[in-house]
């Protein structure tokens, strides 16, 4: 077993991995909108699920995946009312990946979050 880090705060005094990958498969925590290396958060949730992608192609990468070894994604949004802002970003990630996907409607820990995405990749 392997455990994957991007070095966030959230991750140290909450305990827990980024990424843990087992055998063929690689389990990536949800992922909030933040820029680990800055800490900083836009406001529009497109923008936050873009670094939601970026931080999780990363850790893909670090685990030696890729966003196409994806089978599975669960959406956390806020509000159901920014769903239509937040397709494009969808769309752009995994138009052609095609994972198998759930949305949730429900509250996050901080108020600037927007959008937590979790996903599982697997290498068969």
């Amino acid at each position: 077993m392997k455990r994957i880090s991007t070095g966030s705060a959230f991750e140290t005094t909450m305990g827990y991995s980024r990424a843990i990958v087992k055998g063929g498969w690689c389990f990536v925590s949800g992922v909030t909108g933040y820029d680990y290396r800055t800490m900083e958060i836009p406001d529009a949730i497109d923008d936050q699920a873009r670094n939601c992608f970026a931080t999780i192609k990363g850790v893909l990468d670090q685990a030696g995946f890729s966003m196409e070894d994806i089978v599975r994604v669960q959406y956390t949004v806020v509000d159901a009312a920014l769903v239509d802002s937040l397709i494009p970003a969808l769309g752009q990630a995994f138009a052609d990946i095609r994972p198998a996907a759930t949305m949730v409607i429900a509250g996050l820990i901080r108020p600037e979050m927007k959008i937590e995405i979790e996903v599982t990749a697997f290498k068969g």
